[in-house]
């Protein structure tokens, strides 16, 4: 029995301005030259925290293709511990924790002047909008229960067992 409430491909059919707009608010980290497996590896610390197996998924697969190191995949939830991790790297997995778990409190001056240690205003901008769009796209996941994208050799394996 599956746990899909609403299946991605219903969502994208029934809200496709709804689709457009997250991934054209995504889309805008992607181009504006900062570092791909940075933003990635804030994607997966969010996608943890919110519980969302389908933008988990999805962010591992593309963290894949970019080559970032499996011993960062397996270790971004214990980041702090970790000790793999540059500082720029580490800033920004702070600054995604910080902007994901904002309920009751306002984002306090020693996050933001830690991670502007790191990155200028304009990178900062697109980090926290690659950050806030994949929070809105792990509700949705989340609350409908999406199902996580599985890459072919993992689902031919599976056949196989």
């Amino acid at each position: 029995m599956s746990n899909v409430r609403i299946a991605y491909d219903s969502f994208a059919k029934t809200a496709p301005a709804a689709q457009a707009a997250l991934l054209a608010m995504g889309k805008t980290a992607d181009e504006s030259g900062l570092d791909k497996e940075i933003v990635e590896l804030a994607k997966l610390r969010v996608s943890q925290i919110n519980n969302c197996a389908f933008c988990l998924q999805i962010h591992l697969n593309v963290s894949r293709r970019l080559g970032v190191a499996q011993e960062k995949l397996d270790l971004v939830a214990t980041w702090p511990e970790a000790g793999i991790f540059s500082e720029r790297e580490c800033a920004a997995l702070a600054w995604a924790e910080t902007l994901t778990h904002l309920a009751g409190q306002s984002v306090p001056d020693a996050a933001y002047d830690a991670v502007r240690r790191h990155f200028s205003e304009g990178e900062l901008v697109f980090l926290s909008t690659a950050i806030a769009t994949i929070n809105a796209w792990n509700r949705l996941g989340a609350a409908f229960r999406f199902a996580p994208p599985i890459p072919k050799k993992v689902a031919a394996e599976g056949k196989a067992a």
